[in-house]
């Protein structure tokens, strides 16, 4: 893989000899404080700003500062006007826009698009304190502050939009964001190498339409413009003289496994320089727009792509422009990870909003991130395109001198850890086995459909580590809240003993998300074989530890290549292993993720998109879906009707009785809904931490 330069090795911004914020200053009151007469950056979030690292803008905030420059934080401006980004005067050298941790789309509405009432991330978690496509609106805003200032986009928003992609909420192709916004250049995924390299380079007075150079970046160009020395290689059509070259390649051959599982022949070494030199070009955003066939095929390109060993430049035409886009940013490696999350947080919300209780902190204010990435690939999962596959992990001192932080630092810490984690529970220092193969591969998922044979599943580490964060004084307990990998876990009974001796509070949360192959397949996880024979080694470690602990399993409902039959076997196997969920998920198609390309098209692009290419079944009308998740439910009185009529048109009406073998009852109880529930009142949540639990009856 190429290698990057030290992230803390630039040399510091003068305003260093300033010291380091308390807090970053939201008000003129507090640059005064500072002895500031401007900042040099200011950052844009659609977020309550809290100094803690779980919180994007406080790391990128921090990160900043620690390279010498000031930075300034705008929080949930009034979007309404351009007065609210004045408030901290001019930034020397730019604005950093983002959206917040979440995209504000999926912040602000659920799977069925109803506007959601409240906001984690806000003070006392109201609703309605940022704009749709806040990245667009607060982009634009700062522009007609301050004209000439540059406009960075980043955060999860902009890393999803990056090029033309479908938005579920105006059911519409749109064009990248970077266009839209009128922002100077955007940055994608892990940004902290981009951010401070173009920093500093802006700082040298280089203008930024002279950076074009910057991995992990994205920025327009007019049509056909190249750097000098790239080769450009067409990939606008599937089925075109370069279409071979795209899924195997002289450096990386790909070969399909089962379900567009792609398999890799590594080659030893680094990237070649022509490689590095050649650009791939997407079909135009005018051809992604009218072509479902290309958007999928886009699709599935811009996913083989994200390698950072072997990701070759793309470019895709909007009109007149090109939008082109760097290689992946290079992983941090430990080092750096340690010093980026080891920065003078506060780790509390700034205390401009005073007692004001902001949801999402309390839920994370006890947990320590203890590495980034995953290379489970879920195909309806934005973590893959935003963080990458790599897993970058943190130290185990510097996890340790955390825990010891949190216990004398965070106020209202009783001795619980809530969670040790990340992505995931346990990827923890897991990677490919020969780094040369990693930086060579280009498969889609490193666990589908079997766990790769050059992936380590060795948990000794993350053993070890939980080992000795118990043993850190005033720490009673050390919960695991993220979520598990069952299918890596299995492969480590002692790291499942340790698990469920030590670290469940109770309950543990675990995606398995179907009982059913086609919708599995499509999803990219592993077949409910791998899920019972992790609750039955859970349920065995619980009763030699004599503890009564459960399991809470999430669901997907309406995923694309979904069927009714489906979600019925599904309800099925609920009703047999005793599972009723309280709350459950349908199917939100977010920008960029392969499954929003079913979703959207109809092709399956885990396989190479040509006339002829697999087809994908897709719930897109709102009975259809409410019937979904009615068979999540299927102990809800609510949903009977709903599912009496379902079965009888399924020609299942043996399931409907009085009897253990029927799956609803023949009756309606008084009290209870005599028709389909509405959309409005279904319980809905897109990956949030239940309200209440799921328990095995």
């Amino acid at each position: 893989m190429d290698t990057a330069p030290n992230l803390f090795g630039y040399r510091k911004h003068w305003a260093h000899k300033l010291g380091t914020a308390p807090e970053l200053p939201m008000s003129r009151d507090q640059m005064d404080l500072l002895g500031w007469d401007s900042c040099d950056v200011i950052i844009v979030t659609g977020d309550a700003y809290v100094d803690h690292a779980s919180f994007g803008v406080a790391l990128v905030g921090r990160l900043l500062e620690a390279q010498g420059f000031r930075v300034g934080i705008i929080a949930q401006p009034d979007w309404t006007s351009a007065e609210a980004f004045t408030v901290l005067g001019r930034p020397n050298l730019f604005f950093g826009v983002g959206a917040g941790n979440m995209d504000s789309m999926v912040n602000r509405y659920t799977a069925d698009r109803c506007p959601r009432s409240d906001d984690a991330y806000s003070p006392a978690g109201a609703g309605g304190r940022r704009p749709d496509r806040s990245v667009l609106v607060y982009a634009q805003r700062a522009r007609e502050a301050y004209k000439d200032v540059p406009i960075l986009l980043g955060g999860i928003e902009a890393s999803l939009r990056r090029v033309a992609h479908y938005d579920y909420w105006s059911d519409q192709v749109r064009r990248s964001v970077l266009i839209d916004s009128k922002a100077d250049l955007l940055l994608y995924g892990n940004a902290e190498r981009a951010l401070c390299e173009i920093a500093h380079r802006l700082a040298r007075g280089e203008p930024v339409h002279g950076i074009r150079d910057v991995r992990g970046t994205a920025y327009l160009t007019r049509r056909g413009e190249h750097p000098a020395g790239w080769t450009e290689l067409d990939a606008s059509t599937p089925s075109g003289p370069t279409a071979g070259a795209l899924d195997a390649g002289p450096d990386d051959p790909v070969r399909q496994a089962p379900e567009g599982h792609a398999r890799t022949r590594p080659k030893r070494g680094q990237r070649s320089p022509e490689r590095a030199r050649t650009v791939l070009r997407l079909p135009a955003f005018e051809q992604v727009r009218a072509d479902p066939m290309l958007y999928a095929h886009a699709a599935r390109l811009l996913h083989l792509e994200t390698n950072p060993g072997n990701a070759r430049a793309l470019v895709q035409a909007h009109g007149e422009r090109d939008l082109w886009l760097n290689p992946p940013p290079i992983p941090l490696t430990t080092d750096e990870l340690d010093r980026l999350y080891e920065l003078p947080f506060s780790r509390r919300p700034h205390s401009a909003y005073g007692d004001a209780r902001i949801p999402a902190w309390e839920m994370i204010r006890f947990s320590v991130t203890i590495m980034r990435g995953c290379f489970g690939g879920c195909s309806f999962c934005s973590i893959t395109e935003h963080e990458g596959r790599v897993i970058q992990n943190r130290s185990e001192p510097s996890i340790l001198r955390e825990i010891a932080e949190i216990r004398d630092r965070t106020p209202g810490f009783t001795g619980t850890i809530s969670d040790l984690g990340g992505p995931s529970a346990n990827m923890y220092r897991l990677a490919c086995r020969d780094p040369s193969i990693e930086a060579a591969c280009r498969r889609l998922s490193c666990v589908y459909p079997d766990v790769c044979k050059n992936m380590s599943t060795d948990h000794s580490a993350l053993i070890q580590l939980y080992r000795k964060a118990r043993g850190v004084p005033g720490i009673k307990r050390v919960l695991i809240a993220s979520g598990l990998r069952y299918d890596l876990a299995v492969h480590s009974p002692a790291y499942v003993r340790e698990l469920v001796t030590h670290h469940v509070g109770g309950y543990l949360k675990i995606a398995p998300e179907h009982t059913e192959a086609g919708p599995l397949a499509k999803m990219l996880k592993p077949g409910i074989a791998s899920f019972e024979r992790f609750q039955q080694m859970f349920e065995r470690f619980s009763r030699e530890a004599g503890k009564e602990q459960y399991l809470i399993p999430y669901f997907i409902a309406a995923h694309p290549g979904t069927s009714d039959e489906d979600m019925l076997n599904l309800a099925l196997w609920l009703k047999r292993n005793r599972f009723r969920p309280d709350q459950v998920q349908a199917f939100l198609p977010t920008p960029m993720a392969l499954a929003t390309a079913m979703y959207h098209t109809g092709w399956n692009p885990l396989r190479p998109v040509r006339p002829g290419a697999e087809r994908v079944s897709v719930v897109r009308k709102l009975r259809q879906r409410r019937l979904h998740k009615a068979f999540l439910r299927w102990h809800d009185p609510d949903n009977w009707p709903l599912l009496r009529e379902a079965l009888r048109r399924m020609g299942r009406a043996e399931l409907i009785g009085n009897g253990k073998r029927h799956l609803v009852p023949s009756f309606q109880p008084a009290g209870t809904a005599r028709r389909p529930q509405d959309a409005r009142t279904a319980q809905d949540t897109h990956r949030k931490p239940p309200q209440r639990r799921s328990r095995r009856k």
